[in-house]
């Protein structure tokens, strides 16, 4: 952990740190560009003199669009496209896309048409059973139309377990929906590298966060397997056993039978926001998300983040929701800090309702401990 009493602990930030600022959203509290605002301010007021760069980040879950709407709309805002389609139990709703008309390319979102926020309250065993990804299908719908000849679909955050057969049967079945994408680079941007079955697959791992217990998680299972069957056929190979088949409740899996391929949805945002360019000039990383478990480290923003910092050795900071890693698992990450808002919060409840000011608040705090030099200064990196 930070050691307050390192070089550039003090308010008056003499050290200059360069900080570089690249979270992810916070669930359904914060988007990677509200924490990312929230975070440098809280910074700015513990040490004015250190030099911020924000690049708010995305795994391909929600936020996805937005964040590279920021990105790669400034000069024609025009091409955030808005498409009303069945959410994940049938009510319509409103949902963003991101068309890039020069390189002919439409990024969507699956959490947009299916996520959990557009429930109709909590999540359970029915809503677990009964939600579907048919409003994506009608996303690739409007991406077709447009003229799109390469679809990114940003995978994470979905109601649904369905494998995608809402989706592939919207698009008027597996044969035909090939043969319409034919011709069209299709790019499951995965937000997790596991496959559709089994017990790391989307029913065991994701149901009961989509409110299924665990005679649902088996029904689920059950027909997962039953479509795995007909995906892995008509794609004349094993794509439920793919990397990131599992995503978005198995989205991915039907994303590969339509002939598209896998891609980390972090290093397509990655790549959008330069952040290997930011990387290479910052003194320290802050990230964070609504929560920092093991998860994270399977295709997740922190996970990849961690991953590019250490070959750099660069220290990590990370501000979360909550925090379910113990000691060890935290140090095999390379972050040299992690705190919960939750924590400083005093509760979750607090946490979730009053989310940005209680990240300000702690990032004001830690900001204040931090015993991290400039990587062109006398002594260590890190304490």
């Amino acid at each position: 952990m930070a050691d307050p009493r390192g070089a550039g602990a003090s308010s008056s930030g003499a050290a200059g740190l360069r900080v570089l600022i690249a979270p992810d959203c916070y669930g359904e509290s914060l988007t990677a560009v509200q924490a990312a605002a929230a975070i440098s301010t809280g910074w700015h007021r513990s040490r004015p003199h250190d030099r911020l760069a924000i690049a708010p980040q995305s795994d391909g879950g929600p936020g996805f669009v937005a964040v590279l709407a920021a990105r790669l709309g400034d000069a024609d805002p025009g091409t955030v496209q808005r498409c009303r389609v069945s959410g994940p139990l049938d009510t319509p709703v409103e949902a963003e896309w991101f068309w890039d008309a020069a390189a002919e390319t439409a990024y969507l979102e699956c959490a947009q048409a299916c996520g959990l926020a557009a429930l109709d309250g909590s999540p359970s065993p029915r809503t677990a059973l009964a939600a579907h990804s048919t409003g994506v299908g009608q996303l690739i719908e409007a991406a077709l139309t447009a003229g799109a000849r390469r679809i990114v679909v940003g995978l994470g955050g979905s109601a649904c377990t369905d494998g995608g057969k809402g989706m592939v049967d919207e698009l008027g079945g597996l044969t035909a929906a090939r043969k319409r994408l034919a011709d069209v680079e299709l790019i499951a941007a995965c937000d997790v590298e596991y496959p559709l079955l089994g017990p790391w697959g989307a029913a065991r791992v994701f149901g009961p966060q989509k409110g299924a217990d665990a005679a649902t998680v088996a029904v689920l299972e059950t027909r997962l397997t039953a479509w795995a069957a007909e995906l892995d056929a008509t794609a004349g190979r094993q794509v439920s056993a793919a990397s990131g088949a599992g995503a978005a409740g198995g989205i991915g899996a039907a994303l590969l039978a339509l002939g598209g391929v896998a891609e980390s949805g972090a290093a397509i945002v990655a790549r959008h926001t330069d952040l290997a360019a930011a990387l290479a000039d910052a003194d320290v990383l802050v990230t964070g998300e609504g929560r920092f478990d093991q998860q994270s480290l399977h295709g997740k923003v922190i996970g990849s983040l961690c991953a590019a910092a250490r070959t750099r050795q660069l220290p990590v900071l990370v501000l979360a929701g909550q925090i379910s890693l113990d000691e060890p698992a935290l140090r095999s990450t390379g972050v040299v800090a992690a705190r919960a808002i939750a924590d400083h919060a005093g509760s979750v409840g607090l946490a979730l309702v009053d989310a940005a000011n209680q990240l300000i608040g702690l990032t004001t705090v830690l900001a204040a401990q931090i015993g991290i030099r400039r990587a062109d200064s006398q002594g260590p990196a890190a304490r």
